[in-house]
């Protein structure tokens, strides 16, 4: 078995496949999703250990008014790994800045889940981009408190120098009932399709590693000194369910920028646009269109 995801195995029923194409940007080979010809250009970036199959649900409404594109992250999914030290945020933020110069892409609206809406903000402060506004879903914005926050990254950036984890971690994947207690752990409930997608991803030691390198680069307590200093419009989305980051955390973040516009979802976890694509939908309309 390949270490990466395998287009021609692991893509062969990946949601919304004949919107996907490959292309070489940045030094990353990337796996795109672009659908819908009109409307606002919308950008989507996922979260930590997801992929395009994160938005199964939302890209094809959303592409009904807008024209979308979506991603797998560097290291996540179909796209390919950078070197460690290109996986934090600037990083990041650098490498989608080539991407979205090679789509010839102008987001007028961005929507990051958990780590992706760090990225977006970071490209905004950085004016690689300048959206109207960001929609940001459970976004992770802030260090984490407590004992976890001392031992978050250091765990991660010490499990990521070793290199049989990622392939314990996929042999571990091998039992669906492991993931399936993982994606609980979220707070969200996922049908069985989201389930088999993430387990097919998870059983390929290639994207563990580039999960762990993501974390193990993460630096968000730099990322909360910059955060002030955003002008970009911005709609905070809390998931009151969510078990990973906690619902407080947009209020926190509210508390930083007053003019954020702070949206409670009831009922929902971590991966709440999974769970419910057309609220999201609804969202965006209403951004696009004020009532």
């Amino acid at each position: 078995m390949s270490d990466r995801p395998d287009w021609r195995l692991d893509g062969r029923d990946w949601p919304n496949a004949a919107a996907s194409h490959f292309v070489q940007a940045g030094g990353i080979e990337w796996h795109v999703q672009r659908k819908g010809l009109q409307g606002p250009s919308v950008v989507l970036l996922h979260g930590t250990g997801a992929a395009t199959h994160s938005w199964r649900g939302v890209l094809p409404l959303l592409a009904e008014h807008a024209s979308v594109l979506a991603m797998d992250l560097p290291g996540h999914g179909f796209s390919s790994t950078p070197p460690p030290a290109q996986m934090g945020l600037a990083g990041m933020a650098a490498h989608l800045g080539a991407l979205l110069q090679a789509e010839a892409v102008r987001p007028d609206i961005i929507i990051g889940h958990s780590a992706g809406a760090a990225i977006a903000i970071r490209m905004a402060l950085e004016g690689r981009i300048a959206p109207r506004h960001i929609i940001s879903l459970n976004g992770a914005l802030l260090p984490l408190g407590g004992v976890a926050g001392q031992i978050f990254s250091p765990l991660a950036r010490a499990l990521v120098g070793l290199p049989f984890v990622p392939w314990l971690v996929a042999w571990r994947a091998a039992d669906r009932a492991t993931v399936e207690k993982l994606l609980r752990e979220t707070g969200s409930r996922l049908d069985a399709r989201g389930l088999e997608l993430y387990a097919r991803l998870f059983r390929r030691p290639g994207h563990v590693a580039g999960t762990l390198a993501m974390m193990a680069a993460w630096d968000l307590p730099g990322f909360a000194r910059d955060l002030p200093k955003l002008t970009t419009p911005i709609t905070l989305v809390s998931a009151l369910g969510d078990r990973t980051i906690s619902p407080d955390t947009a209020r926190r973040v509210q508390a930083i920028l007053p003019a954020a516009t702070l949206v409670d979802w009831p009922g929902l976890g971590h991966l709440a646009h999974e769970e419910a694509p057309a609220l999201l939908a609804s969202l965006l309309a209403n951004i696009m269109v004020p009532a």
